[in-house]
């Protein structure tokens, strides 16, 4: 299960992730391009918990743990949610943000280095600066973004942003309940990803 759920979780995300750059194809909206991208963390994150899961957990695989989970997914969420909502300076922040993430995730030294079958806990590996901070900065201004401007959208468009709201919850919880391993975190990785994408779709 621990490794199964994961890659399921995986494909889900990556599917979801597909069709959103085809509908950006199609309508040009750069919000749908953010989102994708914020569903293919999700999809790499779970990746790598899949990894970690079957060959044990190394630097390489808590590396792209970290990129993908605890970097970029949110940021890049809520820099989608801030183009639906007509501000065009979130795009350039997202992509110089995005930037430094992958040069701190690539650089930044791994003391003690990781092993076990476990998720590891990255406070144990990393220092406060940069990367931990650089996540909660990361986390916390994507989660406000996209739950906020859900919340002023919600008159407008009631189902949409109550899935997408309802999308944040789910990963968050599924982040808070880490202990659950990589399976069980994983399930509610795939839930929030769905859930996200039917609120980005949604016209209603």
């Amino acid at each position: 299960m621990d490794v199964l759920v994961p890659f399921a979780a995986a494909l889900v995300s990556f599917r979801l992730a597909a069709e959103l750059v085809r509908k950006h194809r199609l309508r040009r909206a750069p919000e749908l391009l953010a989102w994708a991208a914020s569903l293919g963390s999700f999809a790499a994150a779970s990746a790598a918990l899949a990894w970690g899961a079957a060959a044990g957990w190394d630097d390489r695989a808590f590396r792209a743990y970290y990129l993908f989970g605890g970097l970029l997914t949110a940021a890049l969420l809520g820099a989608g949610s801030l183009l639906r909502a007509g501000v065009r300076a979130a795009g350039p922040v997202v992509v110089f943000y995005a930037g430094l993430a992958v040069g701190v995730a690539l650089a930044v030294p791994i003391d003690p280095a990781v092993t076990g079958g476990s998720i590891p806990d990255a406070a144990s590996h990393l220092e406060l600066v940069p990367a931990r901070i650089l996540a909660l900065v990361g986390n916390i201004a994507g989660t406000v973004a996209a739950v906020g401007v859900a919340l002023t959208g919600l008159r407008r468009r009631p189902l949409g942003n109550s899935l997408i709201i309802g999308g944040v919850a789910v990963a968050a919880a599924g982040s808070a309940l880490a202990g659950l391993g990589q399976g069980g975190g994983s399930f509610f990785t795939a839930i929030a990803a769905v859930l996200l994408y039917a609120g980005f779709v949604s016209r209603r």
